[in-house]
C-alpha cells in the first residue's frame, strides 16, 4: 500500500467536503440535533401522569387518598371533576390519562368494615404507558390499603401483622430508572451510522455520475488505497461527532461512563469502521447518489434505530426480525455502550460483540475490495 496515495485521494475528499455544504451540515448539525431531540423530547420514563378524579364522598378519609395521589411523583392531580360525564369528556379528548371516581359513602364502608370499591378509568391508547401506569396505581392502592389496616389494627389495639415475605428491590446498573441513561449511549450507535454509511454511500456514487471513475481507472491505485483514502475524511468527523455526543451526554444530561473511556473509543472506531465499510459498498453497488442515499437508510439508518434493542426490545419480536437484528451492528455496539455506561465492564465480558464487529469489518473490506477490482481498479 502506498501511502502518497492514500493521502493524495484523502486530501481531494477533504477538499470536495469542504465545498460541499449539505454535507457538512448532515455531518455535525444533524448529529447534534439527534442528540438534543432524543435526550429532551424520547423518554420512556412514566411520571406525572395526568389525572383527574370525581370525590362523591368528600370526607377527611377521600381528600388524604386524593392528596397523598397528588403527592406522588407519578401522578398529577389537573382537575376535580363534578361527575362521571365530565371524566368522560376529559379522556375522549385525550385532556386526562387517568381518573379516579370515589363513590357516596365510601367512608362509611370503611369504618364498617365492609367492601369499599374505588372506580379507576385508565386510557389505554398507549399499552406500554398504559401498563406502567396500571402498575403505578396498583402499588399505590396497595400501599394505602395496608396503612388502612394498620390504623385499623392500631385503633383496636391489636398486635400489628407481618407478612410472611419482605420484599427488598435493588435496581443494579441504571439506580434511578431513567430511560436516558440508555437513550444516550443508544443515539450514538445512530449518528456514527448517519455520518459513516449515509455520507461514504454518496462517495463513489459521486465519481460514477461526475464522470471521473474513468480517470480513476487509470491512475496506479489500488482498491484498498481508494477506500481507505475516501474513508479517512469521515473517520474523523465520526470520530469528532463520539467525542461531542459523549460531551453533550454527560454536560447536558448527567449521563456519564461507568468502564474506560478508551475502551468505549476503541468500540466507537470498530463501529464506525463497519459503518464506513457499509456505506462504501453501498456505493459501488448503486453507481447513484439519489439510490444510494435512500438504500443507506432503509439498510443502516433504519435498522440502527428499529432492531438493534436500542428503543423496542429484540426479545419482543417475531423470529424473523430477531434474525435481522444479528445482523445489525449496531445491535453489537449498542451492548459494548450499555456495558460500558450501565454496567462497568471491560474487554473480558465484552469481546463477543468486539468480535463480531470485526468480523463484520474484515467481510465488508474484502467485499469492497473484489467490488472495485471487478471495476477495472
Amino acid at each position: 500500500m502506498n501511502v502518497v496515495h492514500v493521502r493524495a485521494i484523502a486530501r481531494k475528499e477533504f477538499y470536495h467536503l469542504l465545498r460541499d455544504f449539505r454535507s457538512l451540515f448532515l455531518a455535525f448539525a444533524i448529529p447534534l440535533l439527534l442528540i438534543l431531540l432524543f435526550g429532551y423530547a424520547l423518554s420512556l420514563d412514566v411520571d406525572n401522569v395526568e389525572t383527574v378524579v370525581v370525590d362523591h364522598d368528600r370526607t377527611a378519609l377521600s381528600r388524604d387518598l386524593l392528596r397523598k395521589l397528588d403527592a406522588s411523583p407519578y401522578f398529577q392531580i389537573i382537575a376535580f371533576l363534578p361527575d362521571t360525564a365530565a371524566v368522560t369528556q376529559y379522556l375522549d379528548e385525550g385532556r386526562a390519562a387517568l381518573a379516579v371516581v370515589i363513590p357516596p359513602r365510601w367512608t362509611g364502608s370503611i369504618r364498617a368494615g365492609r367492601d369499599a370499591p374505588l372506580q379507576v378509568l385508565l386510557d389505554g391508547s398507549d399499552p406500554n404507558f398504559a401498563g406502567i401506569t396500571r402498575g403505578y396505581i396498583s402499588a399505590f392502592m396497595e400501599r394505602y390499603n395496608g396503612q388502612l389496616l394498620l390504623d385499623f389494627l392500631n385503633v383496636r389495639g391489636m398486635e400489628r401483622i407481618r407478612t410472611p415475605i419482605e420484599t427488598r428491590i435493588r435496581v443494579w446498573f441504571n439506580e434511578d430508572l431513567e430511560s436516558r441513561n440508555f437513550i444516550i449511549p443508544g443515539i450514538i450507535a445512530v449518528i456514527i451510522m448517519i455520518v459513516g454509511a449515509m455520507l461514504t454511500s454518496l462517495v463513489i456514487a459521486r465519481e460514477y455520475e461526475n464522470g471521473t471513475m474513468e480517470t480513476i481507472r487509470s491512475l496506479p491505485i489500488r482498491a484498498e488505497e481508494l477506500l481507505i483514502g475516501k474513508s479517512i475524511p469521515y473517520f474523523l468527523i465520526g470520530m469528532s461527532d463520539v467525542l461531542v455526543a459523549v460531551l453533550m451526554g454527560q454536560l447536558l444530561f448527567g449521563v456519564v461512563m461507568k468502564s474506560g473511556f478508551w475502551l468505549m473509543i476503541l468500540a466507537s472506531t470498530l463501529y464506525l469502521a463497519v459503518a464506513l465499510a457499509l456505506g462504501l459498498l453501498i456505493s459501488i453497488l448503486t453507481k447513484s447518489q439519489l439510490v444510494a442515499n435512500q438504500m443507506a437508510v432503509l439498510i443502516t439508518y433504519l435498522p440502527s434505530l428499529l432492531l438493534s434493542d436500542f428503543v423496542f426490545p429484540v426479545a419482543n419480536m417475531p423470529f424473523v426480525l430477531r434474525f435481522f437484528s444479528a445482523v445489525v451492528p449496531a445491535t453489537y455496539y449498542i451492548n459494548i455502550l450499555n456495558g460500558i455506561y450501565l454496567r462497568n465492564l471491560g474487554l473480558a465480558h465484552l469481546w463477543p460483540s468486539f468480535l463480531v464487529l470485526a468480523a463484520m469489518f474484515l467481510i465488508l473490506l474484502v467485499l469492497n475490495c473484489r467490488m472495485l477490482k471487478w471495476e477495472g481498479i
